[in-house]
């Protein structure tokens, strides 16, 4: 810690909140984390971490001096000098964002006057800075700072993300309060920019809209690869050569998710729809998305014929590894897809939390990835495990009654798995059958 030790007010308990929470605390600042979730905080209380990110339960543990958990909004903000606001922003049927969750802690901060600051770490629309600021003037908090400081953090390496970023986003008009947030991240290793608060809440929702954009770009040459025979794995290398380019987020599969990617493109979509503006190259980034899982199905159902009553095993469930975060996972469009088709499934995932809700409750789990494959006429790659790395395939074979893996995650070398004496699909490389 190299500045001065802050009171902090954490409002939101999940994978944003609480990163936020360790990592201010490990700076050496004092910090409230309050939460809706009577279990969460339960939890949180007793020591456990409701949710899993790499590195979270340690840096919790080490700091617990420097950190406690609430209920109550006012105890939160009792000692506090600087109430974050990080909590989730669903997306609503319109596609926009969700702000009641906002809305309900800026509510709850109308009494504090003691306090020097309001930062807003959620993901919002552009403008919303300035109607926060306009409610915390029209209750008499007109001497409180106002500020967008968003997060670039991914689960699965969020507790580096945020100790070891690329940039420190701190949109404000107020330099007071500028200077304040810069000190309360002295010791983290990463430059500062400071600009306007429309600009700072762009940002974000920018750099998510352009990472999908790669990542959509690359599934669509991975179409073009299967129709003429190119390997996507070999085409990406060789353009993530190019400095100008780069290889983050070139690789082909089954499509994005998670709670930020899908929720931030068809929220800024909405918001340039709401100006009048058909942000077409963003539409077409979700819509080519969307179909991503759809066309593994469509791909595994001319392969085997038809799907009815196929055993088919989901390798993983999370949108990604290294998380146990389910929301907008592909693995849940292919589930319906296939259960719609008549499939019986099994599934396997390290890290995913129980799903009782469709279509989960209709898909068999199982302890291990053997197990899952058991009796499977095919086996669909989710998610990029690295413990499916250390799986000893050849005898994993034995198991499937039809050794069909399509590796939705090009995580295999085809070849080598054809070797094993699968037929192995994936995603923009041909189809590699094992020789007779």
């Amino acid at each position: 810690m190299q500045g001065t030790a802050r009171s902090i007010a954490v409002f939101g308990a999940g994978y944003i909140g609480l990163v936020t929470a360790a990592c201010f605390a490990h700076l050496g600042h004092r910090v409230v984390v309050r939460d809706i979730q009577p279990e969460r905080i339960r939890l949180l209380n007793a020591g456990d971490v409701p949710i899993y990110e790499p590195g979270l339960g340690d840096l919790l543990a080490d700091n617990k001096e420097r950190l406690s958990y609430t209920l109550d909004a006012a105890e939160a903000v009792h000692d506090a000098e600087v109430a974050y606001i990080c909590v989730d922003t669903p997306p609503t049927a319109s596609g926009d964002a969700d702000l009641s969750r906002v809305w309900a802690v800026v509510e709850a901060l109308k009494d504090a006057d003691h306090l020097n600051a309001v930062v807003v770490k959620s993901t919002v629309p552009v403008g919303t800075g300035a109607r926060i600021r306009a409610a915390l003037d029209k209750a008499g908090l007109g001497h409180v700072g106002y500020a967008s400081n968003p997060e670039f953090t991914a689960e699965g390496r969020a507790v580096t993300d945020f100790l070891h970023p690329d940039r420190i986003v701190i949109g404000t008009s107020d330099h007071a309060t500028a200077a304040l947030l810069a000190e309360l991240h002295a010791g983290i290793d990463g430059p500062v920019q400071h600009m306007d608060v429309a600009s700072a809440e762009m940002v974000k929702l920018a750099s998510n809209a352009l990472l999908a954009t790669k990542i959509t770009f690359i599934n669509e040459i991975a179409t073009l690869c299967e129709a003429t025979g190119a390997d996507v794995t070999r085409v990406a290398d060789a353009v993530g050569m190019d400095h100008r380019l780069g290889r983050h987020f070139l690789n082909a599969g089954l499509g994005y998710g998670g709670s930020c990617f899908p929720k931030d493109s068809r929220a800024l979509r909405a918001m340039a729809s709401n100006t009048g503006y058909s942000f077409q190259l963003l539409n077409a980034v979700i819509e080519v998305n969307d179909l991503q899982p759809r066309r593994a199905v469509q791909r595994l159902k001319t392969e085997l014929g038809t799907l009815a009553q196929r055993r088919v095993a989901l390798l993983g469930m999370t949108f990604k590894p290294g998380t146990d975060d389910m929301r907008e996972a592909p693995s849940t469009v292919l589930a319906c897809r296939l259960l719609a088709e008549g499939a019986l499934l099994t599934c396997w995932d390290p890290m995913a939390r129980p799903a009782d809700a469709a279509p989960w409750n209709a898909v068999e789990r199982r302890p291990t990835v053997v197990e899952a494959l058991a009796g499977a006429d095919a086996a669909i790659v989710v998610t990029e495990w690295p413990q499916l790395h250390d799986v000893d395939w050849e005898q994993a074979r034995s198991a499937m009654r039809n050794p069909l893996l399509f590796d939705g995650r090009n995580m295999f070398d085809p070849h080598a798995l054809a070797r094993a004496g699968y037929t192995c699909m994936s995603v923009g490389r041909a189809t590699v059958r094992p020789r007779c």
